[in-house]
């Protein structure tokens, strides 16, 4: 890693969304995914947490909180007591200068706290606020408890991901708080744009866990009912494409194999010694390889299983295959193209010294992201953004004090 270029965390940077002022609520993943997007361009996110904190600050690793560090950088922190009136007072004033709310509540609590989307409007009218939730606002699931656990066996995702003779498989990660994160802070700055064209003043943005992940599968209900196909798990290989699927070198490492389009496929026989496939019906068009993908596999994984690893990426890429090694992370922050492109890269920090994270994505050619400030501890920033929201130091010093 010592090869990776360094952030230096610079709170003077500006990014594109300076002076949109954003509050988050929420907890865990899918609202952190959302506000860090916002951050990482220059948005001034405050996480309001508990006294306990985010519950994504005990995601830790070795008794370490590297979740937090990666997905709260750029951002701060100020623990309120919401269950205590100057708490709640103190989080108003907040409110009354914020461009963004995200929650993540049930639906229906934030109601019961007295801050009901036309309570919250009454007091800032152009105010976007984005409630997050397992299956929405409405609808006869709006009330179940909605990890992304569930919603990604629900959505059909498990469905269709694993072996065909072994059960669904759910993604080792948060994929569908990270889909729905990435979907809400694209929603959020279109509302932005809106309230700023004069399309809007404040709106309310429903995102659920559920639809992001749904919509992912692309036209899955269309071909359901044009077809009456259900698509069933078929490892790593494809429903629509063939050769397309993991393959076993001979000195046991895998790549990644895809012939997408008819002129790769071509070029994949040709590489394999197999031109004669080409000119074979059962493998004439795409159609005809998928149906027979089971003779597909087996002839170019035959290759694969003849050659080592490292080897046959070289002959595959000098003839315009596309294909490419199965990595572990290991081997990415290894990768030449990883280090050049920084798509890893070395952050500050006052723990370790550096820590390597992600990069801001995406990359913007005239007003990129800022690397700003590195992730709060608890409750970090509670008299700074208090006092920016003109709380008088003697009512900042009742709520610290009741911290204490």
């Amino acid at each position: 890693m010592t090869g990776y270029s360094r952030r230096h965390w610079d709170p003077s940077a500006k990014g594109p969304l300076e002076g949109i002022k954003v509050l988050d609520l929420s907890r865990l993943v899918a609202g952190n995914m959302l506000s860090l997007q916002l951050a990482d361009f220059g948005a001034d996110v405050v996480k309001i947490e508990s006294p306990s904190g985010d519950p994504l600050r005990d995601w830790k690793d070795d008794g370490h909180s590297l979740y937090w560090k990666t997905y709260s950088r750029n951002k701060r922190s100020v623990v309120l007591n919401l269950r205590r009136k100057a708490d709640m007072d103190a989080l108003w004033s907040l409110i009354e200068r914020a461009d963004v709310f995200i929650e993540n509540f049930r639906p229906g609590t934030l109601e019961q706290m007295g801050l009901a989307p036309d309570v919250l409007h009454a007091r800032n009218p152009d105010l976007i606020i984005v409630r997050i939730s397992g299956f929405g606002q409405t609808g006869p699931y709006a009330q179940l408890p909605g990890f992304g656990t569930i919603v990604e066996g629900m959505s059909g995702f498990a469905y269709r991901t694993g072996f065909p003779d072994r059960e669904p498989v759910l993604p080792p990660l948060a994929l569908a708080d990270m889909i729905a994160g990435v979907y809400g802070s694209s929603a959020t700055v279109t509302a932005l744009l809106a309230r700023d064209r004069g399309l809007a003043r404040g709106q309310v943005i429903d995102l659920s866990l559920l639809e992001p992940i749904f919509s992912v599968l692309g036209p899955e209900s269309a071909i359901y009912k044009v077809t009456g196909v259900i698509k069933e798990r078929v490892g790593s290989a494809s429903n629509t494409a063939a050769p397309r699927n993991v393959y076993k070198c001979r000195d046991g490492k895998y790549v990644a194999l895809s012939g997408s389009t008819p002129q790769v496929a071509r070029r994949i026989f040709e590489i394999i010694g197999r031109a004669d496939m080409n000119d074979d019906p059962r493998f004439a068009t795409n159609s005809d390889r998928v149906k027979n993908r089971a003779l597909v596999d087996e002839v170019v994984g035959g290759w694969f299983a003849e050659h080592d690893h490292d080897e046959a990426l070289e002959i595959m890429r000098n003839a315009g295959a596309t294909v490419g090694p199965i990595y572990n992370v290991a081997d990415a922050t290894r990768d030449p193209h990883f280090a050049d492109r920084e798509i890893i890269v070395n952050a500050e920090d006052s723990e370790f010294g550096s820590l390597p994270m992600h990069n801001i994505v995406p990359r913007l050619s005239q007003t990129p992201g800022v690397w700003r400030k590195p992730a709060p501890s608890l409750g970090e920033h509670t008299a700074e953004v208090l006092a920016e929201a003109g709380l008088e130091s003697a009512m900042i010093e009742i709520i610290l004090g009741e911290q204490s």
